[in-house]
């Protein structure tokens, strides 16, 4: 089973990459690990019509994407919501999200980023997808740094609900693999 894992976030100074690779790590007992950085995928910000020829970067990451099992995305929450560039990639792509189970892993303040799961979910719903029930949120995650600044504090406790969420991610992507098997999806 091929994970695509997602850091949404293009800024600066970005915790993204840190709780990814994190997660990354985590998964790789269960899956197949794909690291999309949308910080380096250089996706257009503006849309194009439809008789427009499709950028390279966009025809590039769309293989990618069509080729993963299932998808975790990492995101901030930035304004109760998620930032613009997570925006501008799940609005490139279509079928490459269908019928494929999707985990979401947020971090911000002291709600760890719950208002940019529920709206993600809603997107996700909109693209055919399935947003598994657990997500791991991370409040205050800038707390969780050890005395040697590693992350996170194994008193954080992330790793049992990475765990939980990614055995369900697991269950999904199989039954999900195995009915587009079955029956191609076709909305």
């Amino acid at each position: 089973m091929r994970l695509a894992v997602i850091i949404g976030s293009t800024r600066r100074g970005r915790f993204g990459p840190t709780v990814a690779h994190w997660l990354a790590e985590q998964a790789a007992k269960q899956f197949e690990i794909d690291l999309v950085d949308l910080g380096a995928a250089n996706l257009p910000d503006t849309l194009p019509d439809p008789d427009d020829t499709t950028p390279h970067e966009v025809r590039q990451l769309g293989k990618r994407l069509a080729t993963a099992d299932a998808f975790a995305v990492v995101t901030p929450e930035i304004n109760c919501s998620f930032p613009a560039s997570l925006k501008t990639a799940l609005d490139w792509y279509y079928e490459e999200w269908h019928a494929k189970p999707v985990a979401i892993v947020s971090y911000g303040r002291e709600h760890g980023g719950c208002h940019a799961t529920a709206q993600l979910r809603q997107v996700f719903t909109e693209l055919q997808a399935v947003a598994i029930r657990n997500t791991v949120a991370l409040p205050c995650y800038w707390e969780q740094f050890t005395a040697d600044g590693g992350w996170p504090k194994p008193s954080a406790g992330y790793e049992a609900t990475a765990k939980l969420m990614l055995d369900q991610l697991v269950w999904w992507a199989e039954a999900l693999q195995d009915a587009r098997t079955r029956r191609p999806y076709h909305p």
